[in-house]
């Protein structure tokens, strides 16, 4: 799918609920969606990564800028896209401080399967990143936490995009993510 479909699509959770769109954690989103109920660093970075977009293209790494969002950053984490013929797998490529801190560990250079491993079994797991691959649309979710995060980070919000050097091949996902403690408080 191109920048355009991707950006341009006007999904919004009310619109998804009855549509085969829709996913049980996370959705499609686009330039229309309503992000007046986001947290703020999300919609900042989901209004960066539409900012950066070529004209009908998807945006590379060459695109992305770290000192444009310096404020986001330790936020901020990227996949590698590596294409395997079993099917894609991930790899981190850059963690922000804050990714850091919640996961207890620095995982770049690691596989996304073996630092989430309970993911490969669980249905539907990496269906997200596999979903961000294959159709170049980013996505936002707000849900509990899946990921293995501090035992007391309980919700998570994030802001997931593809970024094609080629304007269309997607060969990194970028996310930003914003935890909330078990009290509701923002970490």
């Amino acid at each position: 799918m191109d920048q355009d479909s991707a950006i341009d699509n006007t999904a919004g959770a009310a619109e998804l609920a009855g549509s085969s769109v829709a996913r049980p954690h996370w959705q499609d989103c686009g330039r229309a969606t309503d992000r007046s109920a986001w947290n703020p660093l999300v919609a900042r970075f989901f209004d960066y990564w539409l900012s950066i977009a070529p004209a009908g293209r998807l945006p590379g790494r060459q695109h992305f800028d770290p000192l444009d969002i310096v404020a986001l950053m330790p936020r901020v984490w990227i996949l590698d896209v590596v294409r395997e013929a079993s099917g894609p797998r991930f790899c981190y490529r850059l963690v922000g401080t804050r990714e850091v801190q919640t996961l207890e560990r620095e995982v770049t250079g690691c596989w996304l399967d073996e630092v989430h491993p309970h993911l490969k079994e669980t249905p539907g797991g990496f269906a997200r990143f596999h979903h961000i691959t294959e159709t170049g649309n980013p996505t936002y979710r707000k849900g509990r936490v899946l990921f293995i995060h501090r035992k007391d980070d309980r919700v998570v919000e994030n802001c997931i995009v593809p970024m094609a050097r080629d304007g269309a091949t997607v060969d990194m996902i970028a996310g930003c993510s914003v935890l909330y403690r078990s009290t509701g408080k923002e970490d």
